[in-house]
């Protein structure tokens, strides 16, 4: 009698693939989708480095490799290569449940070198921003005039604008913290009438059988018709819409980063000023103007949402005439 084959059952889900684990591990820990992105990333290309192999089948020794790889062969940045280290231990500690021998590691976490951030003047600010229009010009006056960084601009919602109180709330910043920043009065006309705009796209959007905004952790299960409200929708809506890879329904996103920092450097260009300027620089003019206008520390550390003092002391480095006010031999 032929020998038959065990039957399969249909209904049984298969296991999920290794990157898939990975990401679902990485939004139960409620990571941004940039950490997201990168932690499969250096995942991917680890695997790769080591011919496809499973990294089950890897460990130690693998791993040493392949960062020795960036160090030697990439010249790979402290920033980068600690953004490697992370994602490959978190695969191995939350989705392979391996627990490696760390001592073993024979790399040490690098370092980052003290950076002096770059600073524009009061009035090269002006200048860059009255170069610049539109949505990105309130932007760039967002950043500059209440501390945000770039991301947090960006993802700003219709509710987080408080005109009455003269304040912006920014929701789960840099750490996954929440803090309060100002709403400089220069902007809340213009930023009045912006959303005024972005209100008539969005019922534009509604009367098409869309006006859907993503939803922030899993609200859109506690709260299902929010997705829809006006107050949820992103300040600077992108201007065309997008199908979600996940869940195929075409959503409205915010600006993407790439459009503001390219509006920024043009603009930097127009005002010939001869510096590196990035959204982050608005952020960094913010912090260093605030304490030449004499205010306390303490508070532009709460504003720019620092946990460590000593993180907003970088700023005392940039006050006045350079290193630490100290006048020079040559000008005595």
């Amino acid at each position: 009698m032929p020998e038959t084959s065990k039957p399969t059952n249909p209904s049984a889900p298969k296991e999920k693939k290794l990157l898939d684990q990975l990401r679902d591990n990485i939004r139960l820990k409620q990571y941004s989708f940039r950490t997201e992105k990168t932690y499969i990333q250096w995942v991917r290309e680890y695997i790769l480095f080591h011919k496809k192999r499973h990294p089950r089948d890897m460990g130690v020794t693998e791993i040493n490799q392949f960062i020795t790889h960036l160090v030697v062969d990439r010249k790979a940045s402290a920033s980068t290569q600690n953004q490697a280290i992370s994602a490959i231990l978190f695969l191995y500690r939350n989705t392979l449940k391996i627990e490696l021998d760390q001592s073993s590691l024979n790399f040490i976490r690098p370092k980052k070198g003290k950076r002096v951030p770059n600073v524009l003047s009061v009035q090269e600010v002006r200048a860059v921003i009255s170069n610049m229009t539109g949505q990105y010009k309130l932007m760039a006056q967002i950043m500059y005039g209440s501390g945000l960084r770039l991301m947090e601009c960006l993802r700003l919602r219709v509710k987080d604008i408080d005109f009455e109180n003269h304040r912006i709330i920014v929701f789960d910043g840099k750490g996954g913290d929440d803090r309060v920043t100002m709403l400089p009065d220069g902007v809340i006309r213009p930023m009045r009438e912006h959303l005024a705009q972005t209100q008539a796209l969005h019922k534009k959007d509604l009367a098409a059988g869309l006006g859907t905004v993503q939803m922030p952790f899993a609200l859109d299960k506690k709260y299902p018709a929010a997705h829809k409200e006006w107050i949820w929708q992103f300040i600077f809506p992108a201007p065309s819409l997008i199908t979600d890879p996940e869940t195929g329904i075409i959503r409205r996103h915010h600006v993407h980063e790439t459009a503001l920092q390219k509006a920024i450097r043009a603009a930097a260009q127009q005002a010939k000023i001869e510096k590196r300027v990035t959204p982050h620089t608005f952020r960094h003019s913010f912090a260093t103007h605030l304490l030449q206008n004499g205010y306390d520390i303490r508070t532009v550390q709460e504003l720019l949402g620092h946990k460590d003092v000593k993180t907003t002391m970088i700023y005392t480095h940039v006050l006045q005439r350079g290193g630490f006010a100290v006048k020079s031999p040559l000008d005595s």
